[in-house]
């Protein structure tokens, strides 16, 4: 199997041979958690998911590591904090970050298993690597790299002869077209910031430099290399993020470890748009993951596994175009799927993460530049062809039958995995054959709104405890108490709980 990806860096199609096959790596660069992550913000953890999948499905899953950052120190996160402390939260500023931050961050990653995407093999916090920030920036000053100046440290973009090479930019013209803050310290308009003081009532650490807080593009440098060392095989994100912050990451990462190569294969997938128009809160299409999941404006929700068939539909370097008509053709597409997933589960057919058992269409279009509307497509034709052998009518008789039905189920399923289509087709069977839960659900908002009285909610956690162990998803906002059926769902575990 020979996968094809395109390299941002050397602007060409490239076959992908790892650094070492028995240790494939990967960092994609995660959200910065201050709020709900929006569609476009599901793109790239759906398009590296996918990739994911695929370097473990030929390298072998203890064969490769995936990291997925969290941004948790940022502006946007303070903003936050001090608004709630502003509305007259008595808690420190440092709780209320800490509280937005876990709360962001668990809306993420329940968002995110939504659409189907796994949780990578490290997800660190920048929070969690000040230290390795701090001891890279000293280092980058020692070499000539990087130099303070009124209680910043600015990394000296001029120390890099090959800055601008990713985006194709040149020091000078990026000056003459820069949006950049124009500080007296600086000593050229590009120089960005490593590290920068915190007032008082902001977050911040130690430093040789004084109390203060890590630049942005640092924090990933860090983190990738206490993760996956100085050279690795891919570095991933939006195409937004290509200049400054990749730019950046490889000029002090490079001058950091200059025995490294950073980042061997560089991939950008583009931007989300909505019917045809930039996702914008002032042109009013702007909406949230989790706003299509539970359906918004009037319009109904949008289960997480036609969310992901959209986004697959459309090739990762191709701007992705969410519409009403997308939606509605991966609702039939889907039907039909789902539909031969069902036959295929009753003669047993699981995925065997075994090269030989994908169908060859959905093998080459993901080793051809991830293409996932290539591989979607040929799904779709086996779906057709799996009903057609049940219903009878292909001529296939007797055991030749059975047979060709599950040797092309099992393909099917292990294909369906390949894409992280399996888990979310067969939580929506569970959920079609599952019983009622709203009785459930009623019991569940009065025992809480009990112990919203008399503050013991022991009862509420014994229930909600019971409920996530038969495989089921409890929401609990002010509007009510939801209880949804996921791919685990076992109604045998709910006998006898109220």
């Amino acid at each position: 199997m020979t996968i094809s990806l395109t390299n941002s860096k050397t602007r060409r199609k490239e076959v992908f041979t790892p650094i070492d096959p028995k240790n494939v790596r990967m960092y994609v660069c995660g959200p910065t958690v201050y709020d709900r992550a929006h569609l476009g913000n599901a793109r790239p953890a759906i398009v590296f998911d996918v990739l994911a999948r695929l370097l473990r499905h030929v390298y072998g899953a203890d064969h490769v590591t995936y990291v997925r950052n969290f941004t948790d120190v940022d502006d946007k996160i303070n903003a936050t904090a001090q608004a709630r402390k502003a509305a007259g939260d008595p808690r420190s500023l440092e709780e209320l970050i800490a509280e937005r931050t876990e709360e962001t961050i668990g809306w993420y990653l329940q968002d995110m298993g939504a659409v189907g995407v796994m949780e990578p093999d490290h997800m660190p916090r920048a929070t969690q690597f000040i230290a390795q920030m701090v001891a890279m920036i000293d280092g980058l000053i020692a070499d000539g790299h990087a130099y303070e100046a009124e209680g910043h440290v600015l990394f000296a973009v001029e120390s890099y002869k090959d800055y601008g090479a990713l985006s194709g930019r040149s020091v000078d013209d990026m000056i003459a077209g820069a949006r950049v803050e124009v500080a007296p310290y600086k000593r050229n308009p590009m120089d960005f910031v490593l590290w920068k003081p915190s007032a008082d009532d902001l977050p911040g650490w130690d430093s040789p430099w004084g109390r203060g807080r890590p630049g942005w593009h640092i924090e990933c440098s860090a983190m990738a290399y206490e993760l996956l060392g100085e050279s690795f095989d891919i570095h991933g994100g939006g195409n937004d993020l290509m200049f400054p912050h990749h730019e950046n990451e490889i000029a002090q990462s490079c001058c950091a470890h200059p025995h490294g190569d950073f980042a061997k294969v560089w991939l950008h997938n583009e931007m989300l748009q909505v019917e045809g128009k930039k996702m914008s809160k002032s042109l009013g299409n702007f909406f949230t993951v989790r706003d299509l999941l539970d359906g918004h404006d009037g319009m109904p929700a949008v289960p997480g596994e036609v969310i992901r068939f959209v986004m697959l539909s459309t090739h990762y370097r191709k701007p992705m175009d969410w519409t009403a008509k997308k939606r509605e053709d991966a609702e039939k597409n889907i039907a039909v799927l789902t539909q031969a997933l069902q036959i295929s589960l009753d003669v047993d057919a699981q995925p065997t993460g075994k090269i030989e058992d994908v169908l060859d269409w959905v093998q080459t279009s993901l080793e051809d530049d991830l293409n996932t509307s290539g591989a979607l497509s040929a799904l779709q034709k086996q779906a057709k062809t799996l009903l057609s052998l049940a219903n009878g009518r292909i001529d296939v008789q007797g055991e030749a039958k059975e047979v060709g039905v599950r040797d092309m189920a099992i393909s099917f399923v292990t294909g369906l995995e390949l894409l992280g289509m399996f888990d979310l087709l067969k939580g929506r069977l569970s959920s079609a054959s599952s019983p009622d839960l709203s009785g459930l659900a009623e019991h569940l908002a009065g025992v809480r709104a009990k112990a919203m009285e008399t503050k013991d909610f022991s009862e509420v956690d014994r229930l909600k405890t019971a409920l996530i162990e038969a495989g089921v998803e409890v929401r609990m906002s002010k509007a009510g108490v939801e209880l949804l059926p996921g791919a685990g769902f076992d109604a045998a575990k709910l006998e006898g709980l109220v």
